[in-house]
């Protein structure tokens, strides 16, 4: 049974998740501070974590900092009442795989929980996968990008983009179709795809890449370069 920790300091929401947890057939743990959640993150096998960044005893930016340091690879879904845009590229520079903003609905919670799982754990299990696209070279299995000389540690998300994108070399993707085939499920968040399309940007430009991902306005995204 897959274990999701809430991280809230709020009773009310922890328990209005924890009740939508339990209805999906999976199992709640909770936490009201990051301490707390540190402590469980640590002693607790969690599939996923759904995390408030607003708390006073170790807010979720440091238990976002905690989990980097020691390279926890458990899928975080953020759920804060914060809505700047400096926040989500915060978070998801933490290694973050979603974003929700407060008020949220807990039924498209549970959805998201489930894709990130689905991604996580795929049914058939995940099969070693290596994508070559002339010098740009992702190692789906290990969550690595590899242009020229410069290899670049990614994300479950980030990866996922970039396969995408790479298998899609020079199609313009509209964003429906993102949320669809990366997270899964047909929300889509605008300031939550920019955030992820500009760290893709900043990668690839790093490495001093002949590739970008370009913005079709309007529509959506495409990966674009010399020799494509």
């Amino acid at each position: 049974m897959e274990q999701i920790l809430v991280v809230d300091d709020d009773p009310q929401i922890r328990e209005l998740i924890r009740a939508h947890i339990e209805q999906s057939g999976m199992h709640a743990l909770e936490a009201e501070s990051g301490r707390q959640a540190i402590e469980r993150l640590e002693s607790d096998r969690v599939d996923v974590l759904i995390l408030d960044l607003m708390m006073d005893d170790r807010d979720g930016f440091e238990v976002l900092r905690h989990m980097h340091d020691r390279r926890l690879d458990t899928m975080t879904i953020v759920v804060s009442a914060r809505r700047q845009e400096q926040d989500k590229i915060e978070t998801l520079g933490l290694g973050a795989d979603d974003y929700m903003t407060k008020p949220f609905s807990p039924m498209e919670l549970m959805a998201r929980v489930q894709a990130v799982l689905r991604r996580r754990y795929p049914v058939s299990g995940r099969s070693s996968l290596v994508i070559r696209l002339n010098q740009l070279v992702l190692d789906v299995d290990n969550y690595t990008l590899l242009t020229g000389s410069e290899k670049s540690s990614l994300t479950m998300m980030e990866c996922g983009l970039m396969q995408l994108f790479m298998q899609n070399p020079d199609r313009v993707m509209t964003k429906l179709e993102i949320y669809q085939q990366v997270w899964q499920h047909e929300r889509y968040d605008d300031n939550n795809l920019s955030v992820y399309m500009s760290r893709l940007r900043k990668l690839l430009e790093k490495a001093q890449s002949p590739w970008d991902i370009q913005t079709v306005r309007g529509v959506g995204y495409r990966l674009t370069g010399a020799g494509i």
